[in-house]
């Protein structure tokens, strides 16, 4: 973060938030130096003021202490919080610039904090633009001030709790999709897929995407100790996101192909929680109408999904080979002598094709029956 207009947070997206706020919480998780420091604080029970940044507003801001440019320990800083007045560090935490400086922050900026330290964070916080940590002696609690945004860091323990709780749900919900995805697959095959059925697994989908993006900022938060919880998300959610550009791009109309990457994606994410749930909504999102006789209406693949589990089919054949036949049922029916009519499709490789489509469309239909 910057000084400068943007400072309140308010121009920013939600989104533009989020990202901000886990690249400043990954430099205060568990295992960084600046939380060994602020961990060393709380022990020692007193409080503390510290700036994640120097330039010439937070200069402007600053008032008596004595300046440093020392590099950063968490062992100076517990000693330097120790005196009364604020700790300025270097955006990137590298080095300590000012201690036992007093900050005068413009009084007209608006909190709703009451205590003198924490009025002052988030004042400077918003003025400067830069994150602004606060320990409260009397509460021993860290809260992290972005703009006008506060959030209070919890401990290792109380965040692992939170993360397993929401691996436990994604588990839950992933196997959800993977049955759903996997009857989008049979009913592809005997041609008998629906809106609904496409857009059941595009919302499953989202979801899972979702609650995938909760635990990432559980992960950032809890640094060293969050890398089982990484490795647990990225088994997890191997090839959601290939998915979910998949099924755009098999079902998204015609009129919209075009666009799919940035259209249909940005238009799913802005769907909120509530709106997710209905089906109708997603379906819109996706560019089909929204009524439920819509929802009910077949839809008929391009079959992208399925040669994507083809092995070793780069992505440029597999857009000729969807352009040369143009849908699902007619790629099914092709021969080894159509499929080579395809540019960059030789014997070989036609035949491999064919192969493998006709291997997927059994085992999809074995699977639905089983």
């Amino acid at each position: 973060m910057h000084s400068g207009q943007e400072s309140n947070g308010e121009s920013l997206t939600t989104t533009e938030q989020d990202v901000a706020l886990r690249a400043v919480l990954s430099t205060v998780a568990p295992g960084t130096s600046l939380r060994d420091g602020l961990e060393r604080i709380l022990r020692g029970n007193t409080g503390a003021l510290i700036v994640l940044g120097w330039d010439r507003t937070v200069e402007s801001l600053c008032t008596g202490g004595f300046p440093l440019d020392v590099d950063f320990s968490a062992t100076r800083l517990r000693e330097l919080c120790k005196m009364d007045g604020a700790v300025v560090l270097t955006g990137d935490g590298q080095r300590i610039t000012q201690a036992a400086t007093h900050l005068m922050p413009d009084p007209a900026v608006h909190t709703e904090e009451s205590g003198t330290r924490h009025r002052t964070a988030q004042r400077v916080a918003v003025q400067t633009g830069y994150p602004v940590i606060s320990v409260s002696q009397s509460m021993r609690i860290i809260s992290l001030y972005l703009g006008y945004r506060r959030y209070v860091l919890e401990s290792s323990g109380e965040l692992l709790t939170r993360a397993n709780q929401a691996i436990a749900t994604l588990e839950r919900y992933k196997s959800r999709l993977d049955e759903v995805s996997n009857t989008l697959s049979a009913l592809e095959i005997e041609d008998l897929v629906t809106v609904r059925d496409a857009t059941v697994v595009s919302q499953r989908i989202e979801m899972v995407r979702r609650i995938a993006d909760e635990i990432t900022g559980y992960a950032v938060e809890l640094g060293t100790d969050g890398r089982l919880l990484t490795l647990q998300l990225e088994e997890l959610m191997a090839g959601v996101e290939s998915d979910r550009e998949l099924i755009a791009r098999d079902y998204v109309p015609a009129v919209r192909l075009s666009r799919v990457g940035e259209a249909v994606t940005s238009e799913l994410d802005s769907l909120s929680s509530i709106d997710l749930l209905d089906l109708g909504l997603v379906a819109r999102a996706l560019g089909f109408g929204s009524s439920s006789e819509m929802l009910d209406s077949p839809a008929t693949p391009r079959g992208y999904r399925l040669l994507a589990r083809v092995p070793r089919l780069p992505s440029a054949v597999v857009d000729r080979v969807v352009e040369k036949f143009g849908d699902l049922q007619k790629l099914l029916a092709a021969t080894v002598e159509d499929l080579q009519t395809v540019d960059g499709v030789g014997e070989a490789r036609a035949r491999s094709v064919r192969e493998a489509i006709s291997r997927l469309a059994d085992a999809s239909i074995i699977d639905r029956y089983q």
